[in-house]
């Protein structure tokens, strides 16, 4: 398996979703995992390889596209129409495109592990953030 595909347009937060909002440091597309820059106070695509360590684990999901200095809408906690094909009861982790999502078959030898959600049906992603900071 691979990256989740997923269509921008298509994500949509639930009714009990945790929603919050900021400011973009990079371009990000709805639907993409992302994590705050301690130093800019922006948000940025986490990857589950990167060389620093605050962007390994995400803390949200992007809702909106968003280019650098543009607020961006996102959420933390709760069932999101992701816009892409799940399995249900599978487990998505972030993975080592900035901002991608994947299964854990996907996420790689030194790659970190972090949880984003379970899948509750083809379209619906439990969000669950976790991340015990280990590598595979």
């Amino acid at each position: 398996m691979t990256d989740l595909v997923i269509t921008a347009a298509n994500v949509l937060a639930a009714s009990n979703a945790e929603r919050d909002q900021g400011i973009a440091g990079e371009t990000i597309a709805a639907g993409k995992a992302i994590y705050l820059a301690a130093t800019t106070n922006r948000w940025m695509l986490a990857d589950s390889n990167s060389a620093t360590a605050e962007a390994r684990q995400a803390k949200a999901i992007a809702l909106n596209g968003a280019s650098v200095g543009q607020p961006v809408s996102f959420q933390k906690s709760g069932d999101i129409t992701i816009g892409a094909a799940l399995v249900a009861g599978t487990a998505y982790y972030l993975s080592d495109t900035p901002g991608g999502i994947c299964p854990l078959a996907d996420v790689g030898t030194g790659e970190y592990v972090c949880l984003l959600g379970l899948a509750k049906s083809t379209s619906v992603l439990a969000i669950g953030i976790q991340f015990p900071g280990v590598s595979l």
